[in-house]
């Protein structure tokens, strides 16, 4: 990894989807993924089951100068305590870009707005583990008020590695099109519906997407991306974003750059998934 960025000339790697939350909430998403197998077909080991020190030595001594805390309610009544603790987690973790989250629940536009006069600079929305549909009414003062900030919003809306209700390129091109100003991060391409969301990215200026497990060897087992699409990935090559769901992984972390490298998109394009698409997009400083 310390090779790929010296050949590149980047700082290091801007991970904008990597998984930090409360710990008892984080045992409950490793049991969910030792129980995937059978839905998948495919065993997910957790790669990086460390205390939370470890973890981020082990992430920075990947290369990652940025990352995020990417957590997320399933139920309401969490959104504001899981954006306290981000908080504080960002204010003890100054790499860390401070992260937010939100539910469909009363109380919504205020726990956002303060989120934003604390300092969030991306939020995480989960479609398919909150079960919500993103264009719920209750929710339209929050996205119009991420909208007016112009503050990055990971999305996981495709249907991998499970379809939801409210999962695929319907819910998220119908919100789009009321809020056409978000900053929308698609998390994983779309996974499996990577052509879709590709449309979408075309479509809105704000729309990016992160290469969160896609081209690695357990996705294109479980989805493989289109070779067809390739294309597009040069085209729209200022708006894919390195992901990696770290620690959440079932191989080492150097793999997800592997599999980047591999596609043969060129350093220029390399140079800009890995760092300074991420750099510019959070305004990350070397």
């Amino acid at each position: 990894m310390r090779r790929l960025v010296e050949r590149l000339g980047i700082p290091g790697l801007v991970d904008v989807h990597t998984h930090f939350m409360p710990q008892n909430v984080l045992d409950k998403v490793w049991a969910y993924f030792d129980a995937v197998g059978p839905l998948t077909g495919l065993e997910w080991p957790i790669t990086y089951r460390e205390e939370e020190e470890r973890r981020l030595v082990l992430l920075r001594g990947f290369g990652a100068i940025a990352f995020t805390a990417m957590l997320y309610p399933h139920k309401p009544g969490m959104g504001a305590w899981l954006n306290s603790w981000a908080a504080d987690f960002a204010s003890r973790t100054p790499d860390c870009l401070h992260t937010a989250t939100l539910f469909p629940e009363p109380g919504v536009d205020r726990y956002v707005r303060e989120a934003l006069d604390a300092g969030a600079r991306v939020f995480k929305v989960h479609l398919q583990v909150g079960g919500f549909d993103p264009t719920d009414p209750v929710l339209g003062g929050a996205w119009g008020a991420l909208a007016d900030s112009g503050t990055p919003v990971v999305v996981h809306c495709g249907s991998g590695p499970t379809p939801g209700r409210f999962t695929g390129p319907g819910p998220m091109g119908r919100l789009l099109a009321r809020h056409p100003r978000l900053r929308v991060i698609v998390a994983h391409m779309g996974m499996p519906e990577y052509g879709d969301f590709l449309d979408l990215a075309q479509r809105y200026e704000g729309v990016h997407l992160d290469t969160t497990m896609a081209f690695t060897d357990f996705s294109e087992r479980l989805a493989p991306f289109p070779r067809e699409e390739h294309a597009r990935l040069v085209d729209l090559g200022d708006r894919i974003l390195l992901g990696s769901d770290f620690p959440n992984i079932p191989y080492p972390y150097v793999h997800q750059l592997q599999a980047l490298e591999r596609l043969g998109l060129g350093d220029d394009w390399l140079r800009r998934v890995l760092y300074e698409n991420g750099a510019a997009l959070f305004h990350v400083k070397p």
